[in-house]
């Protein structure tokens, strides 16, 4: 996976690349772990993403509760692949917390 990130002006935005699975899981995790303390806000812009399952879930719900620690806006943008669709609507429907919708989908 190839992660492109970035930060103009205290607002980040991590691109990632490919398939978002297990596998991959490091490189995004890396991303987020090396943004400067001066962001305020974090967008995920997934519309490169060509495949995600349960560590899609993971990774989103682990920024989450980052954003929240770190006092940042946190914002999901790019979802257009019905398969991430259906992720994430059922996620929301299992675990209320996994509701991603309220990060501006």
């Amino acid at each position: 996976m190839n992660i492109s990130t970035i930060i103009p002006n205290g607002a980040a935005a991590i691109c990632p690349h490919g398939d978002l699975d297990h596998e991959a899981l490091p490189a995004p995790r890396a991303a987020s772990n090396d943004l400067p303390s001066t962001v305020r806000s974090v967008t995920w812009v997934m519309d490169q993403v060509t495949f995600m399952d349960t560590a899609a879930l993971h990774l989103l719900h682990e920024q989450q509760t980052s954003a929240r620690r770190r006092a940042r806006a946190l914002f999901i943008r790019g979802v257009r692949r019905p398969q991430h669709h259906r992720l994430l609507a059922l996620a929301a429907s299992l675990c209320p917390a996994m509701n991603f919708q309220t990060l501006n989908i």
